[in-house]
């Protein structure tokens, strides 16, 4: 049975990460909003910071990369807090600092999930400590990423790969990125699998940096790849074709990413309330516990509704992540937090503009930033429109073909 208190076993190390967000993340958040395509270089000393406590056990479960097939089935009756709970609180609190510097450590990349989601042990030891981005979008396949266009073709020990990605987050500044690839497109969705592709691997290019909206901090690379050789090895999981399960085993990356998406919403939606709280006490709108939502001011009453739907969005992330470390199937859970958190994340954070007036507008405050950043968190790791088309498919009972 889940606990919706924090386990005690990680208090010292979530409060260890409010800490840094609070005086490391929070105070350059505007310096590398301004400075877009600038690298972060604090964040070097961070990461390394962060390695050292995964290594000695005492941060386990830190970001990314603590993320980690479940080890047993959780069949022994056992309740177990595990990584993907420590990755989803430690996140939380990170992104209370910053979305985009979070997104900017190095070592933490949504390809590093992936890596440690689906990789054998042997890929495990060798991609140990590597930055790894996450390159599925493309162009013209729009939100279904079974209509990947980018192909691998076997070559001896190695594959080839064609095909462009766009929006790679940490595309230009990370060590390798996991690319989704088709191993033959007369097969469909089960014939994609995902590659560890290096930087500086000959036919790979780094195209282009894009201009964001917001999580500037953050690079968001064009990749191209022609004729790419890649080690065979470096292909994540098994490289057959299973028409029963081909393109779900490559989909299980999602049922760990996805909250951890979802936690930086929460993350970034609790510092927008935080601050709207005290600046509407600062205005003389008390928020009232006690009393009814329609006894109170309009804006308190606004406030209310949001932390409302906030706990809602923050208990489904709980959920998704527990159940991983319980051996429990998620895929339900993480597509439902993924929504929640990514649409409850945006609407807060833009109401909180709103509640604040012109000071939530201008950059006085760091409002109209988080703002910017929520909105992308309602997009990658799948739009808020194909998680709740996943969402309508599990609940139903309905295959993709069924329900489009």
């Amino acid at each position: 049975m889940i606990n919706l208190e924090v386990p005690r076993k990680f208090r010292g190390f979530v409060n260890q990460a409010h800490q840094v967000a609070a005086e490391m993340l929070r105070p350059n958040s505007r310096k590398y909003d301004l400075a877009e395509h600038a690298y972060p270089k604090e964040l070097d000393m961070l990461a390394a910071m962060v390695d050292g406590l995964s290594a000695s056990g005492a941060g386990s479960g830190a970001g990314a990369t603590g993320v980690r097939q479940a080890e047993d089935n959780g069949d022994d009756g056992k309740v177990r807090n595990g990584s993907h709970l420590s990755s989803v609180l430690s996140i939380m609190e990170m992104c209370w600092g910053d979305v985009g510097l979070l997104l900017s450590m190095p070592r933490q990349g949504l390809g590093n999930s992936a890596i440690a989601s689906v990789a054998d042990a042997e890929q495990h030891k060798r991609f140990d400590g590597l930055w790894a981005g996450m390159a599925i979008t493309e162009p013209g396949t729009g939100s279904d990423s079974a209509n990947i266009e980018t192909t691998a073709v076997r070559d001896g020990d190695d594959y080839v790969l064609n095909g462009e990605k766009i929006f790679v987050t940490a595309g230009d500044r990370c060590d390798a990125v996991v690319v989704w690839a088709t191993l033959d497109k007369s097969l469909g969705r089960e014939a994609i699998k995902s590659f560890v592709v290096t930087k500086g691997t000959p036919g790979m290019t780094v195209e282009r940096l894009e201009h964001k909206l917001g999580i500037r901090a953050s690079d968001t690379a064009t990749i191209r790849f022609e004729s790419c050789r890649v080690p065979a090895a470096n292909l994540l999981g098994s490289p057959d074709i299973d028409t029963g399960k081909g393109f779900a085993g490559v989909m299980q990356t999602f049922d760990n990413t996805r909250p951890l998406v979802a936690a930086m919403a929460v993350g970034c939606a609790r510092a927008s309330l935080e601050l709207t709280r005290d600046l509407l006490k600062d205005a003389g709108v008390e928020v009232d516990y006690d009393r009814p939502a329609a006894l109170q001011s309009s804006a308190a009453a606004t406030y209310l509704a949001m932390e409302a739907d906030w706990e809602a969005a923050y208990l489904l992330t709980l959920q998704a992540a527990w159940m991983a470390d319980n051996g429990k199937p998620n895929s339900l859970e993480a597509s439902m937090a993924k929504a929640k958190a990514g649409r409850v994340g945006n609407d807060i954070t833009l109401r909180c503009v709103e509640l604040a007036g012109s000071v939530g507008y201008s950059e006085h405050e760091l409002l109209e930033k988080w703002a910017r950043d929520s909105k992308i968190l309602d997009i990658f790791e799948g739009t808020q429109q194909i998680q709740q088309l996943i969402v309508a498919r599990r609940i139903l009972g309905k295959s993709s073909a069924e329900l489009r």
